[in-house]
């Protein structure tokens, strides 16, 4: 090991013990001052715009000389807009109600002792997360309404824009009266950090990062502390025997094309054999006419040659196509005898993100709901509803395709554990 990377795992460690020390005071904060806190950080957000976007525009400007393409230049601008709804969010997440302390299940047994479980934070949790800056303001927030620590790592290419961020939110746990070290950001651009944050289980409880599929399954294959994350989403669409043909041409094109690269849209769609010679004549003129590559089974290109225009868009679908995350204007194809089979298909290459059944049938709905294993199952519902908002939580820090406790949209309560709790008058056990 040089001396820089020793370094930099010092300066993990002295961060990751300010953390562990803060996070105890977090835990025990009020919820008056938490929220005490998150509006000073909005108000702040606002009265320094014109200093957040200097600093950003060193950021624009190194990007812009790297040769970065547009859109990965937009995501990293604090537009007016943008810092609006920073600030904004803060507020909002001041507005949800408090996690920390809930008591859930309490249950008195025959022994005379009531046993039920509590809500409290996680301790400290690890942000590894690429160019866009307010994602600085959301983890924070979330921290602190959660009652716990975090020490954020941002992308070099929003350095300076994270660390006039950072230092707007350390004033205002200050104004709160909390420890300004429940959030931190390391200082550093140099790519050790990552490798010294996942590996310090001693002062990390987990680790969510946001990015890249490459930054993830980095973060995964080596960690030594737990991560919340998701790698693809390739989610599906099945359209079963009798569904109602209308909706599920609106669903099915809602799901893909109302916005093709977040990961809660379509990427695989399976229609029922019954249904096929109905359906995919329809959707198919709906993708033609966007411009949607089709990726077809044997049998759904049959019947899409058939579609004016789509035969310029009309693909064989190879083995790999049934599991790739497309991000683009493309779809895969297949017609499958029922909902056995989509089941099947659907838990043999999907990524265990958001998956819809399309039907009139109620006991195979519960089937699909039942037996589909991802973390959003839907029925007649488009996959772009799988998001912390349109769930209700508020505000999200990420989606997780793991089991362990957070699953799907990761809120509040996802930054939260359970523990038991006893309630006894003097019982003992004999």
């Amino acid at each position: 090991m040089d001396v820089s990377t020793e370094q930099i795992h010092t300066l993990i460690a002295e961060l990751g013990a300010r953390a562990r020390a803060a996070s105890r005071r977090m835990a025990s904060g009020s919820t008056a001052a938490k929220n005490q806190a998150l509006h000073a950080l909005a108000a702040a957000i606002r009265t320094h715009r014109a200093a957040l976007q200097d600093a950003n525009l060193r950021d624009l400007h190194a990007a812009r000389d790297a040769g970065l393409e547009s859109a990965f230049v937009d995501r990293l601008t604090l537009s007016d807009k943008v810092v609006g709804q920073m600030a904004q969010s803060c507020e909002q997440v001041a507005a949800l109600p408090d996690p920390v302390g809930e008591i859930l299940d309490v249950r008195r047994r025959p022994t005379g002792i009531s046993v039920g479980r509590m809500r409290v934070p996680l301790g400290v949790f690890g942000m590894i997360y690429e160019s866009r800056p307010n994602v600085t303001i959301e983890a924070a927030s979330l921290a602190i309404k959660s009652g716990n620590a975090v020490i954020l790592r941002g992308g070099s290419e929003a350095i300076h824009s994270n660390r006039a961020l950072a230092d707007l939110v350390m004033q205002a746990l200050r104004t709160a009266d909390l420890p300004a070290d429940a959030v931190q950001l390391v200082p550093t651009t140099d790519r050790a950090a990552v490798g010294a944050m996942i590996t310090m289980p001693q002062f990390i409880d987990v680790i969510i990062p946001r990015g890249g599929k490459g930054l993830i399954e980095r973060i995964s294959r080596d960690a030594r502390v737990p991560v919340i994350k998701h790698l693809d989403g390739n989610c599906h669409v099945y359209v079963d025997s009798g569904a109602d043909l209308d909706m599920a041409v609106r669903i099915t094109d809602n799901a893909k094309t109302q916005r093709y690269s977040p990961c809660n849209a379509a990427e695989s769609l399976l229609v029922a054999r019954d249904i096929a010679a109905e359906f995919l004549p329809r959707i198919g003129a709906v993708f033609a006419a966007k411009g949607v590559e089709m990726r077809c089974c044997p049998q759904s290109r049959a019947i899409l040659q058939t579609v004016p225009g789509a035969a310029p868009l009309l693909r064989d679908a190879t083995e790999a196509d049934w599991s790739t995350e497309y991000l683009a204007p493309i779809i895969s194809i297949k017609v499958v005898d029922g909902v056995d089979e989509a089941i099947a298909h659907i838990n043999r290459y999907g990524s265990g993100h958001t998956d819809a059944i399309l039907t009139r049938d109620h006991p195979r709905a519960m089937r699909f709901l039942r037996e589909v294993d991802s973390s959003s199952v839907m029925v007649n519902a488009s996959t772009r509803f799988a998001d912390g908002f349109e769930y209700g939580l508020g505000a999200e820090i990420g989606i997780s395709t793991d089991k362990f406790h957070a699953r799907g949209p990761v809120g509040l309560e996802g930054l939260t554990s359970l523990k038991w709790i006893v309630l006894g008058d003097g019982e003992v056990r004999t």
